[in-house]
């Protein structure tokens, strides 16, 4: 490392973001990048630790330390290399990945860690700003076609990664445009869809084929591409969301997140929705059920909508501000964390279970629940839950977004059709080699792992890719 010293002697600085009622006036990103200068200064907190632990929480295992001392030197071109060796798409995982390497960051230990995220996408964005990053389609052709059914981040990572290797790779998307979660499920003050829109042009000069607005099952059967294709990989990911069986879900005014989120995107991106359909929470009194990721999207949402209020449910207890006792570094740290979205206006409360909806008129106005008590952990680590003795409560609200996660993809249509063998979560179920019950049939990403972080599945197309790879040798 350059600077020995560095993470004794610098502070973590991190990027800077417009004040809340600028950037709740619209729908852009509202981070600032560091200066250059600033950005060396924090490739050298990188503190040449004996093991590094950043290693083993990135799930693409990024080569961390080597792309922060080349920071820290101004060898930016060379730091792409780095980067891009493990990272398909830095510029995404620089801007919505949680960071599970600062948590495993030797000098998090007991100090700020380095600022691993921050630096990735300036790396990236700064590669893109010089033209670094230019279409480099194979030298040769394997003769070997793959169709990707799917076209999120599992699906991206397995199309590039194929198409590297050789192959001819057609990707089918029943959505309009391609991205999946990224495109439709994340807000764009999060991640400007012209950032996908950059790469897929890239990925296209590099030889990839999308196809939009087919729906595998429905448009074209997976048989047919099976006749048609060498091999062919189910990204789809995990679609099915969690609901809420309790009297007056039929209201209208409750709706799940999935719903909510990417009508907004497609709004932004001058899509007309017909005013019956619009999910609009300006001057509306709104509640999210759902502590992640999902629910503070909504938050964000809401409030750049204008609600009048803003409340986030969760039914597990309140996480601990500092790391406990069984979850010690370099874990993933159980503590709470308060996203941008939560700065932005919000009253979040926990340990609360929706006992019921109820209106007029099929139109939704109050919400109903009760508030929970946890014990100790069992040899499971499960904590028993039971309701609080007169603890009932209602609230007024207008709208309700249910964030409550997923439950695996969706089965009715190509899955059901063609009798892929599921396991006990309800994913598909794959061998070590990622092939599914039918043979040339390989699944990636939620589809196959379950509800997880964008960077797993960028990992998990990854993977699947050199698995068919393999096998079409």
């Amino acid at each position: 490392m350059g600077e020995v010293k560095g993470f004794m002697t610098i502070d973590r600085k991190d990027f800077s973001k417009e004040p809340v009622a600028k950037r709740l006036k619209h729908w852009d990103e509202f981070t600032q990048r560091l200066p250059e200068a600033d950005l060396q200064k924090q490739g050298s907190r990188c503190m040449d630790c004996g093991v590094p632990f950043c290693h083993w929480g990135c799930p693409v295992s990024n080569i961390i330390p080597d792309w922060n001392d080349l920071v820290y030197q101004g060898r930016w071109e060379e730091a792409l290399e780095r980067l891009h060796k493990t990272n398909n798409f830095p510029e995404i995982t620089g801007r919505i990945c949680p960071a599970p390497c600062e948590n495993s960051c030797v000098l998090g230990y007991n100090y700020p860690a380095v600022s691993i995220k921050n630096i990735e996408l300036s790396i990236i964005e700064k590669a893109f700003e010089q033209g670094w990053v230019v279409p480099r389609p194979p030298k040769t052709r394997t003769g070997k076609k793959v169709a990707v059914i799917g076209a999120g981040p599992a699906g991206l990572a397995a199309a590039d990664q194929l198409n590297k290797y050789g192959h001819s790779v057609t990707v089918y998307e029943k959505n309009e445009e391609v991205g999946g979660i990224l495109r439709f499920g994340i807000p764009d003050f999060k991640l400007n869809k012209n950032v996908i829109r950059r790469r897929v042009k890239l990925m296209e000069q590099e030889g990839v084929v999308f196809k939009t607005k087919t729906h595998v099952g429905i448009d074209v059967k997976l048989d047919d591409l099976r006749r048609k294709f060498d091999a062919v990989l189910l990204s789809g990911g995990a679609e099915k969301c969690r609901d809420l069986t309790i009297p007056g879900r039929e209201f209208k005014g409750v709706y799940q997140a999935m719903e909510y989120l990417p009508q907004q995107n497609r709004i932004n991106s001058g899509w007309k929705i017909p005013a019956g359909q619009r999910i609009d929470a300006k001057g509306k009194r709104v509640v999210v059920l759902g502590g992640g990721d999902t629910g503070a999207d909504c938050v964000g949402t809401a409030n750049r909508q204008g609600a009048l209020s803003v409340k986030q449910f969760e039914l597990m207890p309140k996480p601990p501000q500092e790391r406990s006792a069984d979850n010690p570094w370099p874990q993933w740290a159980l503590i709470e964390r308060t996203s941008t979205s939560h700065e932005e206006g919000v009253e979040r409360d926990y340990c609360i279970a929706t006992k019921s909806f109820s209106g007029a008129n099929g139109i939704l106005q109050k919400l109903h629940a009760a508030r929970l008590e946890f014990g100790e952990k069992d040899s499971q680590g499960r904590r028993p839950m039971k309701e609080i003795p007169g603890s009932e409560f209602t609230v007024e609200c207008d709208l309700v977004f249910l964030a409550m996660g997923f439950l695996g993809p969706v089965t009715d249509g190509m899955i059901k059709d063609t009798g892929i063998v599921l396991d006990e979560r309800g994913n598909i179920k794959t061998g070590k080699n990622y092939m599914s019950s039918l043979s040339g049939i390989f699944a990636a990403g939620d589809m196959r792992r379950g509800q997880s972080l964008v960077v797993w599945a960028i990992n998990e197309g990854c993977s699947a890719a050199e698995n068919i790879n393999q096998w079409l040798k």
